[in-house]
């Protein structure tokens, strides 16, 4: 098929805090040396921000060596933190309060902001074109385009205006071609071309198996006398008995609260569903008592990678890189992967720069200098002083395992002699249905708690009904035939939208895919048993439409 081709020096896959921070630097470099760039971000939300979700408690160390001046360009960051409050839940009624001298240093939050991750990447897209970017949303990249010598040559976008049948609909626009000399790949977690390079480059041969977890969030408008913008709080234990994790309430600015469960993706019974543990979570006093009389204004999940500096791959490969949570640069320490997202885009723009500098006609084909420059960089540092917090969680639960961690973090500075590592996958964690107890949770109450069709509702998650479903199943039998007998087909649990359902008709059970209602979390991708099911791109401007998150 002829299809239209543009070229580029960069072609960015992702409008994220790492795609728009890779972008922003390389064009103030070009822009300090009078240099002409072509530069591109090509985002698959219908607009820049309607796919971030981030809790999200923000460090600005990268924004203030990205642009030192954020305050006066009105960057949004508004919300100081003011106080930390860390508890374990016992159980659905009672929790402890811990003293910050007991829990890591690395989860304190002082100089740190609660902040809108969607309203900051709008404002860095807003710098990116400022600096002369050229930032395409509700495109989505679809292939990885290969040259000749095996190198990466940019991407291609997908078609538009496909039929479920695959046939062209009035108004078929073919994708085109965005060629370039470096692409980088900055998609968040388990980004679907990133996880074919990852695979066709085996950049993970030298590094421990990604860790997962699916984060959920919810914005309530709360009574104003219960508001006190900047108090942080977090909490472990309960409702959690069969997982690890965590979970948060932030007081925003405007009256409002950020309040989310993460649960680790590694949990073993099939029976367990991420999202009525959430709504679990907030009816236990120490949420209750901020959002009763509130009103839930949106929702989302999204999957979270965790497994830190033992999981990194190789993050460069001929022709790109790899940046932010398409590599999985979050310090779980910390539960922050924005300020260590925009430094790796950063660290590569410095490197596509000079590369390009040197050699503007044929630059190298892969971009060694990058994993110099990491490695010299406070972000290797951090990640590496982090490196066995996720394992020590997983291995000795989240009581045990906190001890450990605060134990490394504030005496030994995350600097033990030791490396813990984790080398079971997340998916095949899971026991078989005979061998695990069924959990029955609660009906939603409709004022704390709800279901997940009336929250798919809040996150404005609209498709193109009549396209190629873009959940696919290697083999369809497997959902009834493999993972239904053994699994009780957990996709029914674990994704937090819906989309998966065992349906009986006349005696017959049909497995149905609702893939309109998918929020882009990837859990399926990563937590399905069998790894039967790939998550590749919708149509452009297809998923969630976060106004705030």
């Amino acid at each position: 098929m002829e299809r239209e081709s543009m070229e580029f020096d960069v072609v960015i896959v992702g409008a994220g805090p790492a795609g728009l921070s890779t972008a922003c630097k390389i064009m103030q470099l070009a822009n300090e040396k009078d240099q002409e760039l072509m530069v591109c971000v090509v985002e698959k939300g219908s607009e820049v921000g309607a796919h971030i979700l981030s809790g999200a408690v923000f460090e600005p160390r990268s924004l203030n060596e990205l642009f030192p001046d954020w305050k006066e360009k009105g960057a949004p960051l508004n919300t100081p933190v003011t106080e930390d409050h860390i508890y374990l839940l016992n159980d659905e009624t009672s929790a402890k309060k811990l003293p910050n001298g007991i829990t890591p240093k690395t989860m304190h939050n002082d100089g740190n902001y609660i902040v809108s991750m969607g309203n900051v990447s709008r404002w860095l897209a807003e710098q990116a074109e400022q600096l002369g970017v050229e930032v395409f949303p509700g495109f989505a990249a679809s292939e990885v385009i290969y040259n000749e010598d095996g190198s990466v040559g940019g991407v291609l976008t997908g078609d538009m205006g496909v039929s479920e049948n695959g046939e062209p609909k009035d108004g078929y626009m073919p994708g085109m071609e965005l060629r370039a000399k470096y692409t980088v790949f900055a998609e968040g977690c388990r980004g679907h071309l990133g996880k074919e390079l990852i695979s066709h480059f085996k950049l993970d041969e030298d590094s421990s198996p990604q860790h997962y977890a699916i984060g959920f969030k919810e914005i309530w408008d709360i009574d104003p006398s219960k508001h006190q913008p900047g108090l942080v709080v977090h909490s472990a234990g309960w409702p959690l008995d069969d997982a690890t994790g965590g979970s948060y309430l932030y007081h925003a600015e405007d009256n409002q609260v950020f309040v989310g469960l993460i649960v680790d993706l590694n949990y073993a019974n099939p029976y367990l569903s991420p999202f009525d543990e959430f709504q679990r979570l907030k009816h236990h006093p120490v949420f209750k008592q901020y959002l009763e009389g509130g009103k839930r204004v949106s929702y989302g999940a999204r999957a979270i990678a965790k497994g830190g500096f033992n999981s990194l791959p190789k993050m460069t490969f001929p022709g790109g890189l790899l940046v932010g949570c398409e590599a999985g640069t979050l310090n779980f320490a910390k539960i922050k992967g924005n300020h260590t997202a925009m430094k790796s885009g950063m660290l590569a723009a410095e490197s596509i720069f000079e590369a390009i500098s040197e050699n503007a006609e044929a630059p190298v084909k892969e971009l060694t200098s990058f994993t110099e420059k990491f490695k010299s960089s406070w972000l290797y540092d951090e990640l590496f002083r982090s490196r066995n917090f996720g394992p020590a969680i997983h291995k000795l639960g989240n009581f045990w395992g906190g001890a450990f961690n605060t134990l490394e973090q504030n005496f030994f500075n995350g600097n033990l002699f030791f490396t813990m590592k984790d080398e079971h996958k997340d998916y095949a964690q899971l026991k078989e249905a005979k061998d695990a107890k069924e959990i029955s949770y609660p009906k939603p109450d409709g004022v704390l708690s709800f279901d997940k069709l009336s929250s798919v509702f809040l996150s404005n998650t609209n498709h193109e009904e009549d396209q190629p479903c873009h959940l696919k199943l290697k083999d369809p039998s497997i959902p009834l035939q493999v993972n239904l007998p053994k699994f009780a087909e957990p996709a029914q649990r674990y994704c937090p939208a819906g989309v998966y359902e065992v349906i009986e008709e006349e005696g017959e059970k049909r497995f149905q895919i609702n893939a309109q209602n998918c929020v882009h979390c990837k859990t399926c991708d990563i937590k399905d048993p069998s790894q039967n099911i790939k998550w590749v791109v919708p149509e452009g401007a297809g998923g969630p439409n976060y106004p705030n998150m």
